[in-house]
């Protein structure tokens, strides 16, 4: 096979590929097993037809019709692996010629990777924000843990943010109970938002006793669709939280007085806002690297994208959404396009031990154990996309130690002596 590469643009390629007909030996053998299982010729059982038989009875077009997209994609393959083609998207085949037991010549036309020219990260300099831990961020934190000691009691009055209620709940649609859609003695926080989007304000005002019906966009029906939900008022509390003195910091904690509980807070504030720091520096060396680095995008990958988001979402027509979208896919592309040529610049390689780090602390935000996890994973085909996402933040971390990273102050931040020590406890800072 021979083969040649010509740059088309910062983003396309063209393949030009030269085959002699022997190399299409295999493929024209297996494109004869194929048609010789599909037709019925009679004399002959499927799967036994003779090569002439075919070619009197189908026509020998049609096997090297069915060879050359046999051969196709491993020569593309070889072709771009010998020219360190990094390519995206799909490719656009054409046959130049093919001369029967003699030669074939095709080309392929294919988006690739830019090549992403990364600046001399030891002379880049990043701003975040000063550490300043104040009295009410230490008052929020106290009165979390307060809340955690709290004791609720019931009132005889409507119901306000922050109290607790007893209710029960009937969806219907179009007057007809959904399945599933009643339940009964549910404890929940009024203002928390996080049951049925509606039902905080329609328990604003409600007491004992009381049952209101509100319109609301049901759980597991059709996009669009809403329904009706009755909720029906059992009973309202109220937290009572315990008195803040020493006594609470005695119960609440290891400290003796709630001056010492108050500075306790205080130290595990500031030190989990220095953590912030290096996550803020990460953020905002992404940031200024794509503002500043003129990254090529594809225009045919994108508008493929593009196309695909708004054909699933039946929103082709919807000029506003389509410049939303763009943007978006554009964005994201570059980004893409950023962090893996920091992964590539770094020589980042993902051990097992760290992909499996990520793994335990990514199952732990979503509920499920790690075993779970790793298993749905492995099911949606998405652990090269976990193991990209390790090699990026790997690579973003050693390129953070070549920064220099200041606060508002003008002070210079020592992201090494940032990185996690034991664990910081979360009875006395509230996550």
């Amino acid at each position: 096979m021979k083969s040649t590469i010509e740059t088309l643009s910062a983003t396309r390629v063209r393949l030009s590929i030269d085959l002699a007909y022997d190399e299409m030996s295999e493929h024209i053998a297996e494109a004869y097993k194929k048609i010789s299982g599909q037709v019925n010729i009679p004399g002959f059982r499927k799967g036994k037809v003779p090569p002439a038989m075919i070619d009197q009875r189908v026509g020998r077009g049609v096997v090297i019709d069915e060879a050359i997209n046999l051969a196709l994609p491993e020569f593309y393959g070889q072709a771009a692996r010998e020219h360190e083609v990094l390519v995206i998207g799909r490719p656009t085949v054409e046959i130049k010629e093919f001369k029967d037991k003699e030669s074939l010549s095709f080309t392929v036309e294919v988006d690739v990777r830019p090549e992403v020219k990364l600046p001399d990260f030891s002379k880049i300099t990043i701003e975040v924000d000063d550490v300043t831990v104040s009295e009410e961020d230490i008052t929020e934190q106290v009165d979390a843990l307060r809340a955690r000691f709290g004791t609720l009691i019931t009132v005889e009055r409507a119901a306000a943010n922050g109290d607790f209620v007893t209710i029960d709940l009937n969806a219907k649609i179009d007057g007809k109970e959904v399945d599933g859609g009643s339940a009964k003695g549910i404890s929940y926080e009024v203002g928390s938002d996080r049951m049925i989007e509606g039902l905080d304000s329609a328990l604003v005002g409600l007491k004992a006793g009381d049952a209101k019906t509100f319109t609301t966009q049901l759980v597991g029906q059709e996009e669009g669709q809403s329904g009706d939900v009755d909720v029906t008022v059992e009973a309202v509390k109220e937290r009572e939280l315990p008195p803040l003195d020493d006594a609470f910091a005695k119960l609440a904690s290891e400290f003796d007085t709630l001056v010492a509980l108050r500075a306790d807070i205080a130290e595990r504030l500031e030190r989990v806002k220095k953590l912030e720091q290096g996550a803020q520096a990460r953020d905002r060396l992404v940031e200024k690297l794509l503002a500043d680095l003129d990254i090529p995008l594809p225009e045919n990958l994108i508008e493929s994208e593009i196309h695909d988001h708004l054909e699933r979402e039946s929103r082709l027509e919807d000029t506003v959404h389509r410049a939303e979208v763009d943007t978006e896919v554009r964005v994201s592309m570059k980004s893409d396009f950023l962090l893996d040529a920091v992964v590539k610049a770094e020589k980042v390689e993902v051990n097992e031990t760290e992909l499996t780090e990520y793994l335990i602390r990514t199952s732990s935000r979503y509920g499920m154990a790690p075993d779970q996890f790793a298993q749905e994973i492995s099911k949606a085909g998405q652990i090269s996309a976990m193991v990209a996402d390790v090699a990026r933040a790997k690579a973003l971390a050693g390129v953070l130690e070549r920064i220099t990273v200041k606060d508002a102050s003008g002070n210079v931040i020592d992201l090494e002596a940032l990185r996690p020590t034991p664990a910081i406890p979360a009875d006395s800072v509230a996550e």
